[in-house]
């Protein structure tokens, strides 16, 4: 091979291996080390919801020196149409930017030329490029709810157990809404945590002695496409063993003196549930 050629490769090797040295490190939704040109995969999201990328502001030089901070700000050069995106604010670290999926985006894989800025180059890092791709679909989250069969008193509150997990990378709200109960129109907006599982109480109560049939559901603010909706069954008794067990479940305001004998009726009521399997 011509010596002259092979001067050539390694002056274009050791080129590319100085301007593989700036890179970005991306800390979420995922965490990954980029570099120019590079590309990453960031998980689900739902039709409506948002998410945001976050990456740290330091890098390398093109002389191998770590610059801190380096890159100032994180924007997008491009998306898919009916999206929309914030840029992280300048000189933010990390830097944060925020990204919109469309409501009417259909599902499926979309990608997104995003970029690490160094504003005027005055750090000499110029501008790192990549493309984050992301799965647009309604599966972001399962939820389990217990229990499905509730006893109490009239009047008196009781707590359905929610656990909802996230699986998507959105940290956007969800509600929680109890329908079919009389009078009953709270809701309780709660935020899960992306790739977590996060556990919530929901009370119900009925004033009147019956059985209800009612429905909960646990719905994204943000997307129609993203709920689950649950059938439960609420017992209402008028009698003394529910007395015992509603102080469970509330906060008593009476005298002290009278604490151990309500500590001594709850325990009663754990027992005698507990010996008959409710």
């Amino acid at each position: 091979m011509p010596r002259g050629y092979m001067l050539l490769l390694f002056i274009a090797s050791l080129v590319a291996g100085v301007a593989n040295a700036t890179y970005l490190s991306v800390q979420g939704p995922v965490s990954n080390t980029l570099h120019n040109g590079g590309s990453i995969y960031l998980g689900k999201v739902a039709p409506g919801e948002s998410f945001y990328v976050m990456a740290g502001s330091g890098t390398t030089n093109a002389t191998g020196t770590y610059t801190y901070p380096g890159w100032d700000k994180l924007e997008a050069v491009s998306h898919p149409a009916g999206w929309s995106t914030q840029p992280s604010p300048l000189y933010e670290n990390p830097m944060k930017m925020k990204v919109t999926v469309s409501p009417n985006a259909p599902i499926g894989i979309y990608n997104l030329t995003l970029r690490a800025v160094n504003v005027g180059n005055y750090s000499k890092l110029g501008n790192l490029t990549f493309i984050a791709y992301v799965n647009v679909t309604p599966d972001v989250f399962s939820t389990t709810i217990g229990p499905t069969q509730l006893s109490a008193g009239p009047g008196q509150p009781t707590n359905v157990r929610i656990s909802i997990n996230n699986t998507g990378i959105s940290d956007d709200p969800f509600v929680i809404t109890a329908h079919g109960l009389p009078a009953w129109n709270v809701s309780d907006i709660v935020i899960a945590q992306h790739a977590a599982v996060t556990d919530f109480t929901y009370p119900v109560y009925v004033d009147e002695p019956g059985r209800y049939s009612f429905n909960i559901t646990v719905a994204s603010t943000t997307s129609n496409e993203v709920s689950s909706t649950y059938p439960m069954m609420l017992k209402v008794n008028s009698n003394l063993l529910n007395d015992y067990s509603a102080i469970g479940q509330g906060v008593i305001i009476s005298p002290v003196i009278l604490e151990p004998a309500y500590a001594f009726m709850l325990l009663l009521s754990y027992l005698y549930n507990i010996a008959t399997g409710q």
